[in-house]
């Protein structure tokens, strides 16, 4: 594992709350750092202010849509037509689903259901569209959450029985089956993959919008990525689930090698035309 100092890191989600603190944090330790937003503007405003406040100069915006995969292709294109070369990724990217979250179903722009699309389908998509660019001895941070629900493959677009955050649920545990098994399929690369709920309900806008009130710091789940993106003994530790900085289990669902292999050909399908 490079010292920060000399790695790339890609934050998505990168222009608030968990992800705009680890950009921040990373910047101020003399990474080159890769920001990702969906607001260009808004984008370009904290691009400058880390700038500033960091005095890094070695830092690029680039912006997507995680509604829309088309957005998520061109934005791996982007990102690799300008001749980066990625020791840590963070797929920081997503939209929450609580006790405020609307009870109507909403849908990305492909027609998936949206906290599937951007939560999970999104994430994957980005992930293989850079594998070619992410260096041996990297590592790819998955963040999940600690709510976890079993994936019914029968209704994946929930357009029975649809609730807000069991969306989110299932869209987490995905995330994290995905992580178990690119771990197995990059582990010749010696690419560390792994899955991590930073920290329950951190005072970010997502939880503030969905749960009005938080219990831990976004400081407190950045510490735990900061953990997971450079500890040294971390090297040999890939393909697992972490709730902050402890190896935890998962719902038992990321485990079965049959629900595994029904979520890979699901996914493929759906992102096939977009790799």
């Amino acid at each position: 594992m490079k010292p920060l100092s000399d790695a790339t890191v890609l934050i998505t989600g990168a222009t608030d709350g968990l992800g705009k603190m680890t950009a921040e944090r990373f910047a101020k330790q003399g990474a080159r750092v890769l920001l990702h937003g969906r607001n260009k503007e808004k984008g370009t405003q904290v691009l400058e202010e880390i700038k500033q406040t960091t005095n890094n100069q070695n830092i690029a915006y680039f912006n997507g849509d995680f509604s829309s995969l088309s957005s998520v292709a061109e934005l791996s294109e982007q990102i690799i037509s300008n001749d980066e070369r990625l020791d840590i990724l963070i797929n920081n990217v997503g939209i929450g689903g609580g006790p405020r979250s609307k009870d109507e179903r909403e849908i990305s722009q492909d027609g998936f259901e949206l906290r599937w699309a951007v939560n999970y389908l999104a994430q994957v998509l980005l992930t293989k569209k850079l594998l070619p660019i992410i260096n041996e001895g990297a590592r790819i941070i998955n963040i999940a959450s600690v709510g976890q629900s079993p994936i019914d493959f029968d209704d994946l677009k929930m357009e029975k029985n649809y609730d807000g955050y069991l969306a989110y649920a299932r869209s987490k545990l995905a995330l994290i089956m995905f992580t178990f098994d690119l771990s197995a399929e990059l582990k010749e690369r010696k690419i560390n993959v792994n899955a991590l709920h930073p920290a329950t309900l951190m005072s970010t806008s997502m939880v503030k919008d969905h749960f009005g009130q938080a219990q831990s710091s976004v400081e407190e789940g950045f510490s735990a990525i900061e953990f997971l993106a450079t500890s040294k003994n971390l090297d040999e530790i890939t393909g697992r689930y972490f709730e902050n900085k402890s190896q935890a289990q998962a719902n038992a669902q990321a485990y079965d090698k049959e629900a595994r292999k029904k979520l890979r050909q699901t996914t493929t399908d759906s992102i096939a035309a977009y790799l």
